[in-house]
């Protein structure tokens, strides 16, 4: 096996754009251009500093990324285009991480991004096999062929059979829903910012087995950005190392044969999920009694149920115990799980969901995300899940070995590159926050026209 070398990957810049309801208010250049525009100005860099170019997106023609990448600068770079199901974000993460740690290169730009349809998530490609179609067979052959969206099927299946195996309930996913829910309200960015009580989402619209609408993550448009660089991008600027956050361990994984074993839990990844955090744990020398919060793929409230237990936060099949203790929130003996409120109500637009994530985490790390922070955390754990399937853990820890603590608004103003608190005010970027970051050197104002045409109306 190749092994990487051992320089370090750092998230030095994160950016972030509002998720949408997909009703195309805002076209993917657009978000993909603001949450560049804020990742390479936390950054402190501009466009031509960065040597490679990550666009991860799920829906969309083939050089979507070098439509978002050419606003910033013709430079010549490679752009690459990842597609990786709703684990995306996350690989374009990977791959960064890689190139940088090989020494590949020192700065990387990673967006993610997307431009759903409205309704549950359909395949475009009808007119050839399937990715997921021998995993749909044997779902359809163990527990029978519904009208519900698919996913639905995958994770509500999966969520009866940990109730049988465990005697977990339905009310157990709905107050994981309604953490989420809870959560999502400190969070600027968030698709829906509506606290409910577990009984109104029990009693709100039945999707599949247990799972009710409001326990499930919906279509978004939205954008998120991270600029990663090398150990030596870090020692030549180290005003910066009390904003850099270290890549610590990371992990990336396909299925393993256990996928067809005809359980519905293992049907939908939940042992490359338990092997990833294992691998990446390893690799970070923590354990999972040292992470202190979480970004974890909660695309259904069943699937977080599962996830407690394969990342080891719960002895197993005690994971529904520790959600009725309430250690999933603040306050609790775990850590906390999707302080941003996750994808149930953060919203999961597929291509940005891993870097938002990294986004979320960053920000907590730095003691910036202070409306919500997870005081004293020095290690977090994010989770990122596709069917077909792929999964990534990373393991994030402080560049400079500190614990998170408050930071005032005032201070991250005049640090963060934009004149305010980018973790809990969501605002558009300007034309002159453009000017600041595009290429001094080889830039074309003709592809960018449109969008700063957009911004400054919005403005």
């Amino acid at each position: 096996m190749v092994q990487e070398s051992s320089g370090n990957a750092y998230v030095l810049g994160v950016g972030l754009t509002q998720f949408l309801k997909p009703r195309r208010t805002r076209e993917y250049p657009e978000l993909g251009y603001e949450a560049g525009v804020k990742a390479m100005l936390d950054a402190k860099i501009d466009y031509d500093s960065v040597e490679a170019g990550i666009a991860c997106y799920c829906y969309g023609d083939t050089t979507s990324g070098q439509r978002i990448f050419y606003q910033f600068g013709m430079t010549g770079i490679e752009v690459y285009n990842v597609n990786n199901a709703c684990a995306t974000g996350s690989t374009g993460l990977n791959l960064a991480r890689k190139m940088v740690k090989g020494g590949l290169a020192d700065c990387v730009l990673v967006i993610g991004f997307e431009q759903m349809r409205p309704g549950s998530i359909k395949s475009v490609w009808d007119d050839r096999p399937s990715p997921l179609g021998p995993s749909t067979k044997l779902m359809e052959n163990e527990f029978g062929k519904h009208d519900a969206p698919r996913n639905a099927q995958y994770f509500g299946n999966a969520g009866q059979e940990y109730m049988s195996r465990y005697g977990a309930k339905a009310e157990d996913f709905a107050e994981i829903a309604r953490v989420s829910h809870e959560h999502s309200q400190k969070n600027p960015y968030a698709q829906f910012r509506t606290a409910y009580s577990r009984d109104e989402i029990l009693k709100s619209t039945p999707v599949y087995g247990p799972l009710t609408k409001l326990q499930c993550s919906p279509t978004s448009d939205g954008a998120a950005a991270a600029v990663i660089v090398s150990q030596k991008f870090l020692d030549a600027r180290p005003h910066l190392r009390s904003q850099a956050i270290l890549m610590a361990g990371q992990k990336m994984l396909t299925d393993g044969p256990e996928v067809y074993s005809r359980s519905a839990i293992d049907l939908v990844g939940f042992n490359m999920s338990r092997d990833a955090a294992n691998l990446a744990m390893k690799e970070a020398q923590v354990q999972a009694k040292d992470i202190k919060v979480c970004e974890l793929h909660d695309c259904f409230s069943t699937n977080e149920m599962l996830l407690l237990d394969g990342l080891g936060f719960s002895e197993p099949g005690k994971a529904h115990e520790m959600v009725r203790r309430g250690d999933i929130t603040y306050g609790g003996r775990g850590p906390v799980i999707n302080p941003s409120g996750g994808l149930i109500s953060k919203g999961h637009p597929l291509g940005a969901t891993g870097l938002a994530q990294c986004a979320e985490l960053t920000w907590q790390l730095r003691g910036w995300a202070n409306n919500r922070l997870v005081d004293g955390a020095d290690v977090a754990l994010q989770h990122n899940l596709g069917l077909g399937g792929a999964v990534v853990v990373t393991i994030y820890k402080r560049a400079d070995g500190q614990k998170a603590s408050k930071v005032s608004n005032t201070d991250i103003a005049n640090a963060s590159g934009v004149g305010y608190n980018p973790a809990v005010e969501a605002r558009y970027v300007t034309p002159d926050d453009g000017e600041r970051v595009r290429s001094k050197t080889k830039r074309h104002d003709y592809v960018l026209h449109e969008t700063v045409g957009k911004l400054a109306a919005r403005m």
